[in-house]
């Protein structure tokens, strides 16, 4: 896997072979940064942002910004091997100083969330048959860890039907082979 765009386009980011975890393919994360950067619904401007990428994973979304963008990214990632997979990528690519990583379930970081540094964007890619997720939606709701003109992305499975009129608005559906990519906001 290679980071598509930005300075550090090209370089490798290393991923596991898991059950647990799944790449955000290239083509995928190629067309979720082309509708932030010049989609008229869902545009965002990245410069300065900061970003809560749940369910990260080897952080590949997250690092694709720190890529393109002067931006800050708290990743937040509950699998051992996975959470010490993005590590390494993180130490790899010398990106220590722009993150945060989290070894901890979603739902208890949101818990204890209470600081003043909200967010502009939140990337949501949990596994395709976990749907604890919404409980994750409604705390983030609840605890109104965004800011003002935020965005939301959630990676989801295509033949996924959840429902997210009760969480927050829906701009934009795209479908890209097996992977469903919604944009919104709160």
């Amino acid at each position: 896997m290679r980071i598509i765009s930005g300075k550090l386009k090209g370089k490798k980011i290393s991923f596991i072979s898991s059950s647990k975890t799944r790449p955000l393919r290239d083509y995928v994360r190629e067309n979720i940064f082309n509708i932030i950067t010049h989609g008229r619904e869902v545009k965002i401007n990245m410069e300065k942002t900061n970003i809560l990428d749940l369910y990260s994973g080897v952080g590949s979304f997250g690092i694709e910004c720190l890529s393109r963008f002067l931006c800050n990214v708290v990743f937040i990632e509950k699998d051992p091997l996975a959470s010490s997979n993005l590590k390494k990528n993180i130490n790899n690519l010398k990106l220590s100083h722009r993150v945060k990583i989290i070894p901890e379930d979603a739902i208890n970081y949101l818990k204890k969330f209470n600081y003043e540094d909200k967010f502009d964007l939140i990337f949501l890619d949990p596994p395709y048959k976990d749907l604890s997720f919404l409980s994750v939606i409604a705390l983030i709701k609840e605890k109104k860890i965004f800011k003002k003109n935020h965005r939301v992305i959630i990676h989801r499975e295509r033949g996924c039907e959840e429902v997210f009129n009760d969480y927050f608005k829906v701009f934009l559906e795209k479908n890209y082979g097996r992977s469903k990519i919604i944009f919104g906001s709160f």
